[in-house]
């Protein structure tokens, strides 16, 4: 009978009654893998919730989950990021261009990116010239559960989790054995034993099976409590450790490729559609999709600007099959050379078609891109992909009428301002259905009050826009631009807060309703029960 080789499932069980918040675990973290100063792949939170008296104070061990769906795999778009075997989500950092797609996409912000060599004391010390990683620097960084350690354990004949030295650091070192490491496919481990009580997942909402499991009570002893959904409601970062913050990864550089994708391959979709009712000149045709090209590689090159290692830039086209930035590129790889086509031999009604369905195809990708974000919220909410379709749809409408007001062989056509009129109209709606769903879309508060202040401009910008376009299409067209380019700026720039850390559970400690029962069972007024 052939047997077959056993496949492990690396993971953890935190016991959260265990902890008590020394940090062992992330300064053996820091010094097993050589992170840099402001770099932790382990961290400890310390969780203070409610009021008197009923208040609580827990330790929390967080970093990266290793998910058994993990969001950053898919998005990533040269697989640099990618799963082992084993579970293990782990980098290639030769392969990654630093995108920062993966750290926007982990929902429990485990995520880091290093641009510049940094030192604690400012110039290297011996110690931190033998222990550099010029490989990170550039690209994104996390935790590997010490995969140099799990791999030495095979060749040694050793068992993760057994034995300390082939035991991820944080576990190894931890005082009050809070950590426990295994492997979850042996149902005589450790780990799966100990999975068998009560326990949670952190942000279990979102369906990514995290390899990380909280046991959050003490059986035969102290119950856990099932209720910790107050912490959600937090007013602002820096109030509660759960709350997400907001993330720095994308930047104003990211938000203008989207600004001027969603502009240029809208307008460029327009255009087409006019094209290809006979409505412009055969000159006026080039020049349109000329304007429309140079306003999407001005995005791209937006995006360039952004990235880690420059250098590395055409490993984005590794993973089409999954990632929507690497289908973004494949679809200018085919629009480009048919606008060329076009200039070069003319527009055909055949080119015209195809560029446009391009053009369609773009503007999906780009607002699929957002959406696939998980780990921050307003982003992955459901009216993400038709606001920013509707928005790119819009704005093109709008800058063609204004175009055509402006240069001669471009007839303006009334129904381009219907269908900018309509495109507003829809964008509008689904910005609407963010908002008011906000709470709904758990969206965290910060991000809901961001939402909020945009609106106070966004909403009366977009119906004078639509007013505007029935009166005046030239001058709504302009001011439907200029309020989608400022939606997209504000929602990767200040509604863009991480998703934060969503307990389902948590242990008794505190006071209150949150404190714990008596310890001594059996026992009665300090005698042993029975006693006289």
């Amino acid at each position: 009978m052939t047997q077959t080789a056993h496949t492990p499932r690396y993971g953890m069980v935190v016991d959260v009654n265990r902890c008590v918040g020394c940090q062992t675990c992330t300064i053996s973290c820091k010094h097993a893998n050589d992170t840099a100063p402001g770099i932790q792949w382990r961290s400890v939170l310390d969780v203070e919730q409610g009021s008197y008296p009923d208040v609580s104070r827990f330790f929390l061990v967080v970093g990266c989950q290793h998910c058994a769906e993990p969001p950053c795999v898919p998005v990533c778009p040269t697989g640099a990021t990618f799963q082992r075997d084993d579970g293990l989500v782990v980098m290639d950092y030769d392969t990654c261009i630093g995108c920062a797609y993966c750290a926007v996409a982990c929902p429990y912000q485990a995520r880091t990116i290093a641009h510049e060599a940094d030192f604690y004391y400012g110039r290297p010390t011996v110690q931190e010239q033998h222990a550099a990683h010029p490989e990170r620097l550039g690209v994104a960084q996390k935790c590997t559960f010490c995969i140099d350690r799990i791999d030495e354990a095979k060749d040694r004949g050793l068992t993760p989790g057994v034995d300390s030295e082939v035991t991820p650091a944080c576990s190894a070192s931890c005082i009050a054995q809070a950590i426990t490491f295994g492997d979850f496919n042996d149902a005589d481990s450790k780990v799966s034993q100990l999975a068998r009580g009560h326990t949670f997942q952190i942000n279990d909402f979102l369906k990514t099976d995290p390899q990380i499991r909280y046991l959050y009570d003490v059986p035969g002893s102290i119950d856990g409590l099932e209720d910790t959904a107050a912490h959600a409601d937090a007013p602002a970062p820096g109030t509660d450790p759960l709350a997400g913050r907001l993330q720095t990864f994308w930047d104003m550089r990211a938000a203008m490729n989207f600004i001027l994708g969603g502009l240029g391959s809208g307008f460029l979709l327009v255009a087409c559609a006019v094209m290809l009712g006979g409505l412009v000149t055969p000159m006026a045709a080039k020049a349109l999709l000329v304007a429309g090209a140079a306003i999407i590689s001005l995005g791209l090159f937006f995006v360039f600007l952004k990235i880690g290692r420059k250098s590395r830039f055409l490993n984005a086209i590794r993973r089409p099959q999954t990632s929507w930035m690497s289908r973004e590129i494949y679809v200018v790889a085919v629009m480009f050379p048919l606008i060329g086509l076009a200039l070069l031999i003319g527009v055909s009604m055949l080119l015209a078609a195809l560029i446009g369905v391009a053009a369609a195809a773009f503007l999906y990708c780009q607002a699929r891109i957002l959406h696939a974000a998980k780990g921050i919220p307003a982003w992955r909410a459901k009216p993400m992909p038709p606001l920013l379709v509707a928005t790119g749809l819009a704005e093109g409408a709008g800058l063609y009428l204004a175009v055509a007001e402006a240069l001669p062989g471009i007839n303006p056509a009334g129904w381009v301002a219907g269908i900018g009129a309509a495109a507003s109209a829809v964008a509008l709606g689904a910005w609407m259905w963010l908002v008011a769903g906000a709470r709904a879309h758990r969206i965290p508060p910060a991000a809901r009050m961001c939402l909020i202040e945009a609106s106070r401009l966004y909403v009366p910008a977009m119906a004078a826009g639509i007013v505007l376009l029935a009166l005046v299409p030239p001058m709504g067209g302009i001011v439907v631009v200029l309020a989608g380019a400022a939606m997209k700026a504000w929602l990767i720039t200040r509604a863009a807060y991480q998703q934060g850390f969503v307990l389902p559970a948590m242990p008794k400690r505190g006071s209150g309703r949150r404190a714990s029962p008596p310890r001594l069972t059996g026992f009665r007024a300090g005698k042993p029960a029975g006693a006289a």
